[in-house]
């Protein structure tokens, strides 16, 4: 009898946040979830997020980061930084026959923190329970500086993801086994240097969504840890007007063990009152290469990027694992 490997490499995840570059690509080798790639880069000091200057780095910095790395192949998928994306959980707008994303636009225009004109906003939206529903709004050169960068580095665009479910595809693939998971309402926090992305899902079915202004390098006090738990005490109280017979079961930090101080996981949790855990998808996944687990070799000390290592991480991956695993 023969066995036949099932080897299957996902795409390329790309997280670009406002401090820092993340490329990940996990794959499956008939045992389970492994990482096959990954490297990190932080904004160099005086780049702006968003500038040309930032364009031009980003594009150098992949182009980099996938010629010296181990990653396979030229698909990626993306996500625009939280910053660049408008995210609203909106009641579904009665179109009476018209176009769904005119409704939406009229019902979210006035809150656009950009220019509200429809021609040079994207919407896309996704239908939620009780008729809600996720708005996602971003302007078209945005999008557009973006899709630019993964030309010019000759990468092909599978898509363009959105980090609520990118955390949702982590969570599920990673942290929701048993069979009592599938029903349970879980609060995904995914806390970053700068900000804080929260998701209220139900196994893979999207509840909820925000982004916080309160980030790593800010929770360095009693006071912004506060502001943090009445910041998420928040998120709770507008899912719950809009989910009235939802209520939160669990909470789920989806960080590394050695990024995040644990003691601070359960003071937030203890003053939401929520059982929680720590998701470490480092610690899910199968990591074959030495230098990713406890080191860098010398050689990956001369090229750019960070690689991935387990024991010392002070990167949050949540997100690009998420994209990659779309």
């Amino acid at each position: 009898m023969f066995k036949f490997s099932k080897s299957h490499a996902y795409s390329i995840g790309v997280d670009i946040g406002d401090d820092s570059l993340k490329l990940v690509q996990l794959g499956e080798n008939g045992n389970g979830i492994s990482l096959i790639a990954g490297q990190s880069e932080n904004l160099p000091e005086g780049v702006k997020a968003g500038s040309s200057q930032w364009q031009r780095w980003a594009i150098e910095t992949i182009r980099q980061l996938t010629s010296n790395g181990d990653f396979h192949g030229k698909e990626v998928i993306a996500a625009l930084p939280a910053r660049e994306v408008y995210i609203d959980n909106i009641k579904m707008p009665r179109s009476d026959g018209n176009d769904v994303e005119e409704a939406i636009f009229s019902k979210i225009k006035q809150k656009l923190p950009f220019e509200p004109i429809r021609e040079n906003t994207m919407i896309k939206y996704i239908p939620m329970e009780q008729d809600n529903a996720l708005v996602i709004a971003a302007e078209r050169k945005i999008i557009d500086r973006h899709l630019a960068i993964y030309e010019k580095v000759g990468l092909s665009i599978k898509s363009i993801g959105i980090w609520p479910t990118a955390l949702v595809n982590c969570y599920t693939k990673f942290f929701c086994r048993r069979q009592s998971d599938l029903e349970a309402i879980v609060m995904l926090v995914c806390i970053e240097a700068n900000y804080t992305n929260v998701v209220i899902c139900r196994h893979n079915n999207l509840l909820f969504a925000r982004s916080l202004s309160t980030g790593l390098s800010q929770l360095n006090n009693k006071k912004s840890v506060n502001k943090l738990v009445l910041d998420l005490t928040e998120c709770r109280r507008q899912f719950a007007s809009m989910n009235p017979r939802g209520q939160v079961g669990r909470l789920v930090f989806l960080t590394s063990q050695t990024t995040i101080d644990k003691e601070m996981c359960v003071t937030i949790a203890k003053q939401l009152d929520i059982p929680a855990q720590v998701g470490d998808c480092l610690a899910a996944v199968e990591i074959t290469e030495p230098c990713r687990l406890g080191g860098v070799s010398e050689d990956d000390k001369k090229a750019p990027g960070t690689p991935i290592e387990r024991r010392k991480c002070e990167v949050n991956w949540a997100t690009a694992f998420g994209l990659s695993l779309s």
